[in-house]
């Protein structure tokens, strides 16, 4: 980069690396949404179907998005969601025609929505929970990132519950990105927004008759809002959701390390926190140039002990995705595109906890499409293990641990 002389009409080198670093990362994450890459194998949940065009998996969402414009409503919006995944689904792939219209014979397809009224949807998850058993009376809730629009964020959830082979009930929460690759800024407060509606509809699902466990996976900036939105909920006494809470997955987590450790600190040991961090997330690295080079948590060096010690005592999981085989060339959607980590994830969502023991056999029964193999049951004392680590894959170790699953940082 040329330097600059006072006065000179050429930006500074720090103006111009932050304005290089700002489109790099509009374009890094420009297709988080619905590029290939996701979490999505078993179908399994809320009645879905299978046909010879596809398996039909339905997926509840929550969205602060304004319909006709895409802006940020003060009334969130409901609706029962149906998408199609086609036959010959591949898991990390969000099947999409390069021209013309999507054939459910080989594509992901969007079937349709029912709109529901906010009590007609806490009505139908109620229902959808009712006579469930073990696991299957889960609750994922998963939050987008930036750039992202409305279609793409449905598709994703779809991928997600159908390779991680998750058997509860999906919700979206979508919050209103603009879905263009220079609105960054725009995003952060849209998301900023939308803290208040995710906060209450987490605790609404925490209270929800039936429910066992409300798990979150968010990915990118909507890790910092799911952050933010139990963040309130714990400064309000609220913090396990009633005993409801469970596995809280960020994934390249673009949070500023200090505010994530003020974040934990509110939350207490209460939250299960996994982070998946990679330090060749080339957009991340981008984002912490915006920030005035400051650590995002999704970019941490777990190589370094620097890095390593900035981690202890905030009570989280650490997953090193660094190097895992991915088609991403920025390496933002690695969490997604890598089968291995899609099924310790859904390992992990499909842990038995000690009330469900002997219920397994019932519940893969019920609600695993006979299609798919089932995940393996965890047949431990009833508290979850770490996430086994998957090829490339691994859990992030204090210096001189033992190299074991479940070593975690506290």
């Amino acid at each position: 980069m040329p330097s600059c002389t006072k006065g000179s009409a050429v930006a500074t080198p720090r103006r111009a690396l932050r304005g290089a670093a700002a489109l790099m990362l509009a374009l890094a994450v420009a297709g988080c949404g619905a590029n290939a890459g996701g979490l999505a194998g078993v179908s399994a949940m809320l009645g879905s179907g299978a046909s010879e065009q596809g398996r039909v998996t339905r997926i509840f969402v929550a969205s602060t998005r304004k319909p006709e414009s895409g802006d940020s409503s003060r009334i969130p919006r409901f609706n029962l969601s149906a998408i199609s995944i086609p036959p010959g689904h591949q898991p990390g792939v969000i099947e999409k025609p390069s021209f013309g219209s999507a054939s459910p014979g080989r594509h992901f397809v969007i079937e349709g929505e029912r709109k529901l009224d906010a009590q007609r949807f806490q009505q139908e998850i109620a229902t959808q929970l009712s006579g469930r058993v073990g696991v299957s009376r889960d609750v994922l809730v998963f939050v987008h990132g930036f750039n992202t629009n409305y279609d793409e964020a449905r598709l994703r959830l779809a991928q997600i519950v159908n390779d991680s082979g998750f058997t509860g009930v999906p919700v979206l929460f979508t919050w209103p990105s603009r879905a263009q690759i220079l609105a960054y800024g725009s995003d952060k407060e849209s998301a900023t927004a939308s803290r208040d509606h995710l906060e209450k509809l987490i605790e609404d699902l925490g209270q929800a008759p039936g429910v066992g466990r409300v798990h979150i996976l968010a990915h990118s900036m909507g890790t910092w809002l799911a952050m933010e939105a139990m963040r309130q909920a714990a400064i309000g006494g609220k913090a396990d959701l009633g005993g409801h809470l469970g596995e809280v997955m960020l994934a390249a987590p673009d949070i500023d390390l200090d505010v994530f450790r003020a974040q934990m600190s509110r939350l207490g040991s209460v939250a299960r926190v996994s982070v998946f961090a990679a330090a060749d997330d080339r957009a991340l690295s981008m984002s912490s140039t915006l920030a005035g080079d400051r650590m995002r948590l999704g970019a941490l060096d777990l190589s370094n002990p620097e890095h390593v010690d900035d981690l202890k005592g905030l009570n989280v999981r650490v997953y090193d995705l660094s190097k895992t085989k991915s088609s991403d060339m920025f390496r933002h959607v690695t969490f997604a595109e890598a089968p291995s980590v899609v099924q310790s994830i859904g390992t992990q969502l499909a842990t038995v906890r000690t009330e469900d023991k002997g219920m397994e056999n019932k519940q893969a029964q019920s609600f695993i499409d006979p299609q798919a193999g089932s995940p393996t049951p965890y047949a431990g004392d009833g508290v979850a293990p770490a996430i086994p680590a998957p090829v490339s894959t691994a859990p992030l170790l204090a210096p001189g641990a033992a190299q074991t699953p479940s070593s975690a940082v506290r």
